[in-house]
């Protein structure tokens, strides 16, 4: 597979972000995860690497190379630790790529660099307390207000949102009293009348910073809105679409943590006389395991090799985002079953992976919208839409 996608650039990368997971990641991402600590000095450690900006434009700070890049990258971290790797994949999908896609020269000068370079942390805010699978629910509302937008409303469950020096956020945009639909806008995290609540308390990605935003009589000037009014959620529906591929290189890393685990451990348990692998019950596992993967991983790969040659990946990244993640929950899952009683204890990183692994089927779009999106899809393309 690697043949098929990978040059020797990509092969490069992922020699070194493997031997930087070996060696910084993978020793402390247990600590991580119990203390919940975010984990600032390696992603001052990624910025040096050049890890925070991979397909981001060369003139705009970033390392130029492309989504099959990207997504290697964010496989490799997961192998190691999904807190790290989705602090990576969501500052870059989410908070640096809308504005690469829709900002103004000006826009793209000011803010796409530091971000880029990892100088400054990315977010992104599209979901509210009744506006998560339903986006088009939004209820944050930008008013017109003299050169700018008087903005109201929350966000909720944004990942980088602690640490971040900038957060796109959607809001529906009122003007002369009319609503001109979904809007965009680019908030400085030192804004007057932003506010973030304390990190949330999660089951999985413990060392990710994740919070609630809340918006009082914040003041934005119209140069930060990202497009045009009513063109800010089409932005970020197809930043969304982008955000698929990172998800399923998530999944595709955090399955492959838990399988080599599971492989090690069954080469190396002994039961009735015998290494556990094996028993048939104990191999077919791992048999199933690693060709979910092999299948997850092509599909990943399949997508971000599309949208590199700027093809429609709707239905492509949803079928990789989908079949990824109910992959990692699966392996996850077995990888338990294959240790047994230690699989359930923190000492042998398991159950770590399985509590990382549920939330890949939730965001980004549950199962459930990736069904309806692939849905749609085919049967437009049935009868020729």
């Amino acid at each position: 597979m690697d043949k098929m996608f990978f040059t020797d650039e990509h092969n490069m990368l992922v020699e070194m972000i493997r031997d930087f997971a070996k060696n910084e990641i993978i020793p402390i991402a247990q600590k991580l995860d119990e203390s919940e600590e975010f984990p600032k000095g390696l992603v001052k450690q990624m910025s040096e690497l050049g890890l925070m900006g991979i397909p981001i434009p060369k003139e705009l700070g970033g390392a130029g190379m492309d989504m099959v890049a990207y997504a290697a990258a964010v496989m490799e971290l997961a192998i190691a630790d999904a807190s790290v790797a989705i602090t990576m994949a969501a500052h870059t999908s989410l908070g640096t790529i809308p504005i690469v896609i829709a900002g103004t020269e000006e826009q793209k000068k000011k803010y796409v660099p530091p971000l880029a370079s990892g100088q400054m942390i990315g977010a992104f805010g599209l979901t509210e307390q009744e506006a998560g699978s339903d986006a088009g629910a939004t209820k944050t509302t930008a008013v017109k207000n003299g050169s700018g937008y008087t903005i109201n409303g929350g966000k909720m469950f944004i990942t980088n949102a602690g640490e971040a020096g900038l957060i796109n956020i959607t809001s529906r945009i009122i003007e002369a009293g009319e609503d001109r639909g979904i809007g965009a806008f680019i908030v400085p995290t030192d804004t007057e009348g932003l506010k973030l609540s304390a990190k949330e308390k999660k089951m999985g990605w413990r060392a990710s910073d994740t919070r609630q935003l809340f918006f009082e009589d914040m003041y934005v000037p119209a140069e930060n809105m990202l497009g045009t009014p009513g063109k800010g959620f089409k932005t970020f529906l197809k930043t969304l679409t982008g955000g698929r591929i990172s998800v399923a290189a998530l999944s595709v890393g955090t399955a492959i943590g838990a399988y080599e685990r599971a492989l090690k451990y069954a080469t190396e348990r002994k039961a009735f006389g015998k290494e556990i692998h094996e028993f048939q019950a104990v191999s077919f596992k791992l048999a199933d395991m690693a060709t979910e993967i092999e299948a997850a991983k092509l599909l990943t790969f399949h997508a971000a090799w599309m949208k590199d040659q700027g093809m429609n990946i709707i239905k492509e990244a949803a079928m990789a985002k989908l079949f990824a993640s109910e992959t990692a929950m699966r392996t996850t899952t077995e990888a338990i079953q294959i240790l047994g009683g230690y699989g359930y204890v923190k000492e042998y990183d398991v159950e770590r992976y399985f509590r990382d692994a549920k939330i890949l089927e939730i965001g980004e779009g549950t199962s459930e919208i990736q069904r309806i999106i692939i849905a749609k899809n085919i049967l437009n393309a049935v009868k020729g839409l």
